[in-house]
């Protein structure tokens, strides 16, 4: 697999995902990923994405119920 961004080679690994989303913070670690060994961008394949989406909307649930979104 290719880097679309500098065309670097692609290998499995895991990264972090950081997220800012209506005035809170948080960090997921140890998501899989395709990392690319020139520059270090991150792929998430089609499974990782939806969990990372399910996760955001959990918790943007969680912080609607408490008043906090704005």
């Amino acid at each position: 697999m290719e880097c679309y961004l500098c065309k670097g080679n692609m290998q499995k690994g895991t990264t972090v995902y950081n997220i800012n989303r209506h005035g809170y913070h948080f960090v997921i670690d140890q998501v899989p990923a395709w990392i690319c060994s020139q520059c270090g961008e991150a792929y998430f394949e089609e499974e990782e994405v939806a969990r990372i989406q399910e996760i955001i909307q959990a918790v943007d649930v969680k912080v609607d119920r408490l008043g906090h979104v704005g």
